[in-house]
């Protein structure tokens, strides 16, 4: 039986990125599902589930596991709190520094580093402001890079009301400063309701107020920015740490790079998504057509196993900091997700974000979301719970309350093994190595495209079809779809995932910038974590580009599924 994947580019994908030297793709599969079964049985039931791609595990986990190099499982983190001191600074860069060794992005919040030019009295000197440390981290990224084929990768955090906001607004606008990063605002409930009710906004410092702005004027700097440049993100923070499942023991500042996982310090994000397209089944013929539908039964059987998988990564895998196992075993944190969305909607006849998408959308994630924690609480009498797990205050978490009944009383009855066990991450990666299905809950990006793809050797073009296409369905792709389409599609998908959800919105030339503007508005009131806006015709090009398009030389690529960026140095 040929497993694996079909197609020239997704071979060579797995290849390159996921095995070891020689390893065939059935090795992969052995090697993964040997180290992280807990029996015969299980192993049986993990090998099939990985050699049919119904679940594709984060490049970290299928690079690490089982394998001699010492590198984590662990696709990212977020860095410990870095204090206005020097000695915090070049700790945490340190600390950074190791982590992008051993292959993994990291997260860091700046805001708590005093701004630009206050007197700093034990040197009797001006500081020089957040963002010029963020220069250092910056060149760390550039000169280590992660384990693999793939640059490193950075988030930076920064709070709306630091006085050095304005700054940081406008740092990407440079082409030739912080390539290694994506930035982002944390933005608080209470500027947006400022903005909203047109009331000054102060900037803080330390308890002390810099500045007090037009909080529309702040605004329309950050929109202006983001239409241009495709940054900053916004994430609200607030949203983030209301529904966060462990209200009562952290506080999270910053998230992993792509932002699908919030984080509070040292904290680590293990990831991996089902392949929705390999739950097809054919149904019944009409005419000359196959008429498939989706396999309800197999994908409710797969996820018990792959929870009690994933789970053991927790323990299999190794950490570049003793503080990141500490974290990562006190709170045992997975973010399952899916993939292929798109493709497996409108090859059932679906149409990306139609009334029966989103219908279908919400009974996969419904049932991904009360199968992986009923799995946990079962996982739980086994294994036991994990170590930061409070009776009494963990139930009440907002985002447990809206689990069913049933999931809501094994918990309370037995416990739960794992914090946290859903996130939409972006798999633009995993999916082009499973024959390029649709990436994440992304529409495709076009039925075919030329990609570049990085390889030692250097960058190369390589001509890519959609999944669905390749296979005779012809789908919606993401310049036919609507902003406000996109925005619902991700306002569903939170409803149902505990950490947050990777989700470009792609921007058409239709839409104005007032338009734009609303769009996190209504996120943000849609109860949205955060929102990530990618428009075609800004000042950016993605890493995606179609036949008739051609790179802009000066530009930094993102792609515009996702978000990364990918720059040139």
């Amino acid at each position: 039986m040929n497993l694996g994947p079909k197609t020239n580019i997704s071979i060579e994908i797995d290849e390159m990125k996921y095995r070891q030297p020689n390893e065939s793709f059935e090795g992969k599969v052995e090697r993964i599902a040997r180290t992280l079964s807990d029996s015969q049985e299980h192993y049986s039931e993990i090998y099939g589930i990985l050699s049919n791609m119904r679940f594709l595990p984060a490049g970290r986990v299928q690079t690490a596991i089982g394998s001699p190099r010492a590198v984590t499982a662990f696709n990212c983190f977020v860095s410990g709190k870095i204090d206005d001191s020097m000695e915090s600074i070049m700790d945490k860069a340190k600390e950074s520094a190791e982590t992008m060794r051993r292959g993994g992005g990291i997260g860091y919040n700046f805001g708590h580093l005093r701004p630009h030019g206050d007197w700093i009295k034990s040197l009797e000197s001006k500081a020089s402001g957040p963002i010029s440390f963020m220069r250092i981290y910056d060149a760390i990224c550039q000169t280590i890079s992660s384990s693999g084929h793939r640059r490193g990768a950075q988030m930076g955090v920064f709070p709306i009301d630091h006085p050095d906001v304005e700054e940081f607004i406008n740092a990407k606008t440079n082409q030739n400063q912080l390539t290694g990063f994506n930035v982002s605002l944390a933005v608080t409930d209470k500027f947006m309701t400022a903005l909203i009710n047109n009331e000054p906004f102060e900037l803080v410092f330390d308890g002390k107020v810099y500045k007090t702005v037009n909080p529309k004027d702040l605004w329309d700097s950050i929109m202006r920015n983001t239409w241009d440049w495709a940054e900053p993100g916004v994430l609200f923070i607030d949203r983030i740490n209301e529904m966060n499942n462990l209200y009562y023991c952290e506080e999270i500042e910053a998230t992993n790079p792509c932002g699908e996982q919030p984080l509070p310090p040292y904290g680590a994000c293990l990831l991996g998504s089902f392949n929705l397209v390999k739950y097809l089944k054919e149904s019944k013929v009409v005419g000359r057509e196959i008429v498939l539908d989706f396999d309800w039964s197999k994908f409710k059987e797969d996820i018990p196993h792959v929870v009690r998988m994933m789970d053991n990564v927790i323990d299999k895998t190794i950490y570049p900091l003793e503080k990141q196992k500490k974290e990562a075993v006190a709170k045992r944190r997975m973010g399952l997700g899916i993939t292929g969305l798109a493709n497996c909607a409108e090859m059932q006849g679906m149409p990306y974000a139609s009334k029966d998408f989103i219908g279908f959308q919400e009974k996969i994630l419904e049932t991904l979301r009360d199968d992986t924690y009923m799995a946990s609480s079962q996982l739980a009498k086994e294994k036991g719970i994990f170590p930061m797990y409070s009776p009494d205050l963990y139930p009440k978490g907002r985002f447990i309350d809206t689990l069913s009944p049933s999931v809501k009383e094994s918990i309370e009855k037995h416990g739960i093994r794992n914090s946290h066990l859903t996130s939409i991450a972006p798999t633009g990666t995993i999916s082009l190595s499973a024959d390029n299905v649709s990436s994440g809950i992304e529409p495709p990006f076009s039925h075919y495209y030329d990609r570049t793809l990085r390889t030692f050797e250097g960058d190369r073009v390589e001509r890519v079809e959609d999944y669905a296409f390749a296979r005779g369905f012809k789908s919606r792709t993401s310049d036919e779809i609507s902003a406000q389409e996109h925005v619902d599609v991700l306002l569903t998908s939170q409803k149902y995932i505990d950490s947050a959800c990777s989700k470009t919105c792609n921007i058409g030339d239709e839409v104005t910038f007032d338009e734009f503007k609303e769009l996190y508005k209504i996120a943000w009131e849609g109860r949205a974590k955060g929102l990530t806006t990618f428009r075609a015709s800004g000042k950016r090009f993605g890493i995606l580009v179609k036949p008739d398009e051609e790179p802009k030389n000066d530009a930094c690529y993102i792609d515009p599924e996702t978000g990364t960026k990918e720059c040139d140095l």
